[in-house]
């Protein structure tokens, strides 16, 4: 089964949230709608602004743990290699 890491956020250059799911499009449409309580939701996350795909749901949890010991300036960094201008990345999901 495959995996995804993202990155949700409240605005450019603000909160972020990094999370792994086996079903990438259902979980941002959770977040938008706010249907997850927590973290995400406490704080407006909701933008899909970095996203990677794995073989495995194992291996998405594993890079998840390690994203989330980054430093804040590389998490921007790597949104910003994929995604420059924060735009929303759930309408391409599909």
């Amino acid at each position: 089964m495959a995996g995804y890491v993202y990155i949700i956020t409240n605005h450019k250059h603000g909160t972020l949230y990094i999370g792994v799911t086996s079903d990438l499009e259902r979980r941002i449409y959770e977040h938008r709608e706010g249907l997850t309580p927590g973290f995400a939701s406490k704080y407006g996350c909701a933008r899909l602004v970095w996203y990677e795909e794995h073989d495995s749901i194992a291996t998405a949890i594993q890079r998840e743990k390690s994203l989330k010991r980054w430093y804040r300036q590389w998490k921007i960094a790597l949104i910003e290699t994929m995604n420059p201008d924060w735009r929303d990345l759930y309408e391409q999901l599909w």
